[in-house]
């Protein structure tokens, strides 16, 4: 991800549910990071397709109306239960075919990543997420727990993915371990 000095670039982050998808948008100028708006797409509990469509026109509406430069979707992690994860799976398909749709290219983070990119801790919880972005991002208050994923996803895309920005690659850092040295 190349950014101009001066330029700003609006991210929206993703985070795929089939009952909620959460999703976030921030400009990034140079460094700065600039809450732009976030929320969710309630898809109830209603048959499968339903729900996949609701995911596909609710994404393709915020992106008519955020019009995201890049945009940032949480992978898939394997759960305990298969079916929670084909749903998952199916959710996720959804956003990104709403992406694609609009012609936009998908960048995909882990949930380690994204942890990793916004409290610097791959296994941080939910709690410690929300509350680094509230700081990131200068928020006056809490988002919900599915907005707060989606904008620590485009956070985490803004740092250049996994937790270290290209700016310290650049400065001759290195990546060992998945860890910045």
């Amino acid at each position: 991800m190349d950014t101009v000095a001066g330029t700003t670039i609006r991210i929206l982050g993703i985070d795929p549910g089939s009952v909620i998808t959460g999703f976030g948008v921030i400009d990034r100028t140079g460094n700065r990071l600039d809450y732009v708006t976030s929320g969710c797409i309630r898809t109830g509990v209603g048959d499968l397709p339903g729900r996949v469509k609701a995911i596909f026109e609710g994404l393709r509406e915020v992106i008519t109306a955020q019009r995201p430069d890049q945009v940032a979707v949480e992978k898939v992690f394997v759960n305990v239960n298969p079916q929670a994860t084909l749903l998952l799976g199916q959710a996720r398909g959804a956003a990104i075919c709403a992406v694609v749709d609009a012609g936009l290219e998908v960048a995909e983070y882990t949930a380690l990543q994204v942890k990793q990119a916004v409290v610097g801790r791959g296994h941080a919880d939910k709690a410690q997420v929300q509350h680094m972005v509230i700081r990131l991002l200068k928020l006056p208050g809490a988002p919900s727990a599915d907005a707060a994923d989606a904008l620590a996803c485009a956070i985490c895309h803004a740092h250049g993915g996994r937790g270290f920005g290209i700016e310290q690659i650049a400065k001759g850092h290195r990546i060992k371990g998945g860890r910045l040295s």
